[in-house]
């Protein structure tokens, strides 16, 4: 069974940085893409950034390029997503996600068969 948990969330205030986490356990995140979306209050969840299985391609949210950063080190079954210049619309939910099948990056929520239960982003103006 896979399982999937982030960390890293908090509350920051507006142009500080946070940095997410995700670890995987149950199966490795080697061979597979994986990717950070995101759900704000009373809004759908979106992309955020994907990255294939040995991170040499990486795809962000338009509106985010710049700012974030999607890495991964599958000898620790890890990916982060590193957030610098955090704005108040940042606020929201992130969940890290698994591709069940392939090693190509998806900005694509049904391509992705395993998530985490979410971290909580508040960025304070």
């Amino acid at each position: 069974q896979v399982q999937l948990v982030e960390s890293g969330g908090g509350l920051v205030q507006a142009g500080g940085s946070l940095r997410l986490a995700c670890t995987a356990s149950g199966r490795t995140v080697g061979s597979y893409a994986m990717g950070w979306f995101r759900q704000a209050p009373r809004k759908e969840r979106e992309f955020v950034a994907t990255i294939s299985w040995n991170g040499g391609r990486t795809m962000y949210a338009v509106s985010l390029q710049g700012r974030f950063t999607i890495s991964r080190d599958n000898t620790k079954n890890t990916v982060w997503l590193q957030m610098n210049s955090l704005k108040p619309e940042d606020t929201a939910v992130y969940y890290c996600a698994q591709r069940g099948d392939s090693w190509y990056p998806s900005q694509q929520e049904n391509d992705y068969a395993y998530w985490g239960q979410g971290t909580q982003v508040t960025v304070s103006s």
